[in-house]
């Protein structure tokens, strides 16, 4: 056997964990730590127990299995055994198990004391997935408080170990790897905007062919475009070229074509990041690196998950260029410029920090503690973590405390998504092919949203090939029946007579939908939230439907698969959560208060009347939003209290204010009173505000208020004339001829009011702060005009000797 880079680092490795119990391993790919660590340990009895090692895919579980089986001469399930999703080969001689990431986490919670188990390893840490950051975190809680002989060994492919090291308090320990130079080619131009990726893709392929010698391992994001970059490909490459594709939802068959080497020509491997870390993939001496990454984003906004593609980062390309470099000398040719790769990202986020959190959720409640209680590389979101709880609530999982009920318990011990596990827990084994189904890929390319479909190319996957237009992924269509036989037989019979419909809203009561009004088939979410068919989809019509895939969308969700639901089914399923409310709003449509009685279901109405006998108070409390939209408006009564109050506060009187904004603010205190009978815009255009404004005022208060600053002027005649206090200065306006008689200038307080003085007409004639002044003098001027405008009214020569008055000259004179 080749002496593998990590043997020189293995004497100290084992002295550490003989020592401390606990070590951090860094070794860069290829270096050997998967398929050599878990034996060096067994060799240096580290521990008596079982060695149990994770793995973040099924397919490295298994090659890691196989391939340590076969470096002892053995089959796989004697010494080294592999358990993975509805797949295990161990023996009672296994003491290596490697096992996928949510097995240890089931394992934990129904036996947290690791019973038998001396050693567990987290290999491909860096990773940072959301069940090896759980597992680290409660095998670091269960060996402080149970077990303090179990041995921790965590394996980074990358050097940034520094924080998981103070986090497990371990020792670290690190391996050079192989030393085979890697020559990096970038793009002398970027890649134009309007080219499509897989054009570009295929292209650099078909150079790096060209430049190269040995295998190529091309890095894509999806299948998608492996299996797109693969058409172009075909017939481009000289026929020694073998195009191999490796992704996760492959068949195991398939996958070991990918990675044992190639017998009848040139290997291209057109791979997922499956084929970053863990698997050594055979004869590659050429990295093609795509530049893209897909990863799973959970938005708590709209409680949706969905796949986004983003750029690769500077950790991963550099992981990926690594493979190149594994057997000799290699190449990695990157589709980015130089200049593009200071734009990356440093590192990939850690899942649990965009991930649905449901499933930890649940976890944690069944662990029976907070994520602050226990010592997570990385705290989940507060806001994404509160969200996976309300769903749990929904579901039965949690009660109102946050605590797992017992159905709550039931579904953590089933491998499914809590929403996947509660609709077979409740509808039983005839839930198992749509729980298989919904917790795969979709195995149809090109189908309208129809769950329908789905289920009849599982039940009949030739006649649904033959009969339809879209495409039927007969493997994966394999894969989901295999699937839904286990979980038949994981669960017992349920709610009998339940439709698909019925049992995906089971699912998700989160994502049940009503069709809005109009002609576009809009609809609106449980919650609020937005979803739109395709315009010729046939599900577009229907009133009530669940949304099962939708693509994440935060304003309008576009729906990829949902099923049509009748009424009835649903008030079968949730009567306790459909109830009559009385909803008395604002509407800034109808821009008046709308009042109505509807039955729902969280925010789809099913049923809506007009509420007649609604209360007052609550319409007038509705207004005030109306109010809110339009502003105060106040009248130029109102405005002239509101000026005077001002004036009365600064000459320090202990009046409540009433500026503006303080009045918007405390409208329910002043308002509110006198808001009966307002419901419109058009009635608060008549409203008049004066008398709530006053009404701020008690007597005493009112009292002051008129000494310092009175409302109004006592013409000769009698007569009150309102001042305006909202200029410079207090100001009056009245007929000349009332002022007749008026030898002195008024004023209010200290301050000479601002007269205006108008015409029989009602036009300003003359604006004066000197009264006898103006009789003096000007006068004489506006009489001569006066007497010709206005000869039947009495223009005086000595204003000051005349009597005030409002009418004409009797007739005669």
């Amino acid at each position: 056997m080749t002496r593998l880079p990590i043997e020189d680092a293995l004497p100290e490795l084992i002295a550490a964990l003989k020592d401390r119990g606990r070590a951090v391993l860094e070794a860069p790919p290829g270096a050997g730590k998967t398929t050599r660590v878990p034996l060096a340990m067994l060799e240096a009895g580290v521990t008596p127990g079982t060695i149990v090692m994770l793995e973040p895919r099924r397919l490295a579980a298994r090659a890691a299995a196989e391939r340590m089986a076969e470096t002892l001469g053995e089959r796989v399930g004697e010494t080294v055994g592999y358990r993975i999703r509805g797949e295990s080969k161990v023996g009672p001689d296994t003491r290596i198990e490697v096992v996928t990431e949510g097995i240890l986490t089931r394992r934990l919670q129904s036996d947290p004391g690791l019973d038998g188990v001396g050693a567990v390893i987290f290999d491909e840490i860096h990773e940072r997935s959301l069940n090896a950051d759980l597992g680290l975190a409660l095998c670091l809680e269960v060996a402080g408080a149970l077990r303090e002989d179990l041995v921790l060994l965590a394996m980074s492919a990358t050097l940034d170990a520094g924080g998981l090291a103070e986090l497990m308090d371990a020792p670290v320990v690190t391996s050079a790897g192989r030393a085979f130079p890697v020559e990096t080619r970038w793009l002398d131009t970027p890649v134009p905007k309007g080219r499509r990726f897989e054009d570009a893709a295929a292209d650099l392929v078909i150079q790096a062919a060209r430049e190269t010698g040995g295998g190529i391992l091309v890095f894509l994001p999806g299948e998608g475009e492996i299996r797109r970059v693969a058409q172009r490909l075909s017939g481009a490459l000289p026929g020694d070229h073998v195009l191999r594709p490796l992704f996760g939802a492959m068949d195991f068959a398939d996958q070991r074509a990918a990675i044992r080497p190639e017998t009848s020509g040139r290997k291209v491997v057109l791979a997922t990041a499956i084929a970053e870390t863990s698997l050594t993939i055979e004869d590659i001496r050429v990295v093609v690196d795509g530049g893209k990454a897909r990863r799973a984003r959970f938005d708590p906004g709209s409680g949706m998950s969905r796949l986004v593609t983003e750029r690769v980062t500077r950790a991963e390309a550099t992981q990926r260029a690594g493979r190149a470099g594994r057997v000799a000398e290699g190449v990695a040719y990157r589709l980015w410029t130089r200049g593009e790769e200071g734009a990356l990202f440093a590192h990939p986020p850690a899942e649990i920090e965009a991930a649905d959190l449901a499933g930890l959720a649940l976890d944690l409640a069944l662990w029976g503690a907070a994520p602050e209680d226990l010592p997570f590389p990385t705290q989940p979101n507060p806001g994404a973590f509160a969200e996976a709880q309300a769903l749990l609530r929904m579901l039965g999982a949690l009660d109102a405390r946050g605590l797992v009920t017992e159905h709550g318990r039931k579904l953590a011990g089933l491998p499914l998504h809590p929403r996947l596990a509660h609709m077979l827990q409740v509808a039983g084994r005839d839930a198992a092919p749509l729980a298989a189904l919904l917790a795969d890929r979709d195995p149809l390319k090109g189908a309208p949203a129809d769950l329908r479909l789905r289920l009849e190319a599982l039940r009949n996957p030739k006649q649904a090939a033959a009969s339809r237009p879209h495409e039927v992924r007969r493997a994966g269509v394999a894969r989901i029946r295999e699937e839904q036989k286990r979980l038949a037989r994981a669960v017992a019979a349920g709610v009998s007579d339940l439709s698909p419909a019925a049992m995906a809203a089971l699912a998700y009561p989160d994502r049940i939908g009503l069709r809005r009004h109009g002609d576009a088939p809009r609809y609106v979410l449980w919650g609020g939230k937005g979803a739109v068919f395709d315009a010729a989809d046939p599900l577009g019509g229907s009133r009530l439907i669940v949304a099962i895939d939708l693509d994440g969308n935060p304003r309008e969700a576009r729906i990829r698969q949902a099923a049509r639901l009748e009424e009835a089914e649903l008030r079968a399923l949730y009567a306790d959560r459909i109830a009559w409310e009385d909803v008395c709003h604002w509407s800034r449509r109808e821009r008046r208060v709308v009042a109505r009685q509807q039955e729902c279901f969280g925010r789809l109405v099913l049923d809506d009347r007009v509420w007649r006998d609604v209360p007052g108070d609550v319409v007038a409390r509705a207004m005030l939003d109306g109010v809110r939209e339009f502003g105060l408006s106040l009248t130029p009564a109102a405005r002239r209290l509101a000026a005077r109050v001002a004036l009365a506060r600064e000459a320090g009187a202990d009046l409540p204010t009433m500026e503006e904004d303080a009045l918007l603010d405390t409208m329910e205190e002043w308002l509110l009173p006198f808001l009966s009978g307002v419901r419109s815009i058009e009635d608060w255009k008549r409203f008049d505000p004066v008398p709530a404004l006053r009404a701020r005022l008690d007597f005493a208060q009112m009292q002051e208020l008129d000494r310092r600053v009175p409302g109004a002027f006592e013409t000769p005649l009698g007569r009150s004339i309102p001042i305006d206090y909202s200029g410079d200065h207090p100001e009056i306006s009245l007929r000349l001829q009332e002022m007749f008689g008026q030898s002195t200038h008024p004023t209010v307080g200290n301050q000479p009011l601002k007269v205006t003085l108008l015409s029989p007409a009602n036009r300003p004639v003359q604006t004066t702060m000197d009264l006898p002044g103006f009789w003096a003098g000007s006068y004489a001027d506006v009489r001569k005009d006066m007497r010709a405008s206005y000869p039947k009214h009495p223009w005086p020569e000595d204003p000051t000797r005349a009597d005030p008055t409002l009418r004409a000259k009797p007739r005669g004179r």
